[in-house]
């Protein structure tokens, strides 16, 4: 298996949690009533205007990623709620709380799309977006983290990352014509899948 983790972790963690803070905080302003503008945000946030801008090229892809992550907020709860540390049901809750946000937002998801294909790359060697969703997953595999070489850990994060979310789930509504409800089992069986594939020491795509 390929080593896909990427270099400078401690420079991802770091990019992670300031993207983080920035959304956050323009969620909070969004929830008081606020049309915040990218000084208002980046002063709660306690950052520059310009950190804001390297991870959101335009005030409309940060508002929107702030609102979609408000309403994702269930995930949240139910990542705290779980006590199993069996993985498989750990990745499933994830998929079912993330795939119940997503039906009732499709239009939502289908524009965040556009903005991240159409925007420039917020910062040399940083994703666009999906922080949120990346930790979401590792928190889900945490049980079996110590039970993997590292690098088969994060190639793990990677596959799961083409399945669970808005990508995967609108190739399923629009591409496939499936309902939500459908959409959602099959993100769950893949998910599952590429899970045993990494337990089972195979490789969880092909090298």
């Amino acid at each position: 298996m390929a080593d896909t983790a990427a270099p400078g972790a401690g420079r991802v963690a770091q990019r992670r949690r300031t993207r983080t803070a920035i959304v956050e905080a323009t969620a909070a302003l969004l929830a008081g009533g606020a049309a915040p503008s990218v000084n208002d945000i980046a002063a709660a946030a306690d950052v520059s205007r310009r950190t804001v801008y390297l991870h959101f090229p335009t005030l409309d892809q940060l508002i929107l990623d702030a609102t979609l992550g408000a309403m994702n907020t269930d995930v949240d709860d139910v990542l705290a709620r779980m006590t199993s540390d069996d993985p498989r049901a750990r990745l499933r809750g994830l998929v079912e709380a993330l795939a119940e946000g997503m039906a009732e937002s499709l239009p939502l998801g289908r524009r965040m799309i556009k903005l991240t294909v159409d925007s420039p790359r917020a910062d040399a060697g940083g994703p666009r977006r999906g922080y949120r969703r990346i930790g979401w997953i590792e928190l889900a595999l945490e049980p079996v983290r110590e039970r993997l070489p590292p690098d088969h850990f994060e190639q793990l994060v990677s596959s799961l990352a083409m399945v669970i979310g808005w990508e995967g789930f609108i190739v399923l509504t629009d591409v496939r014509g499936l309902t939500p409800e459908a959409a959602g089992a099959v993100a769950i069986d893949a998910a599952l899948a590429l899970l045993d594939a990494a337990l089972g020491g195979g490789p969880t795509v092909s090298t």
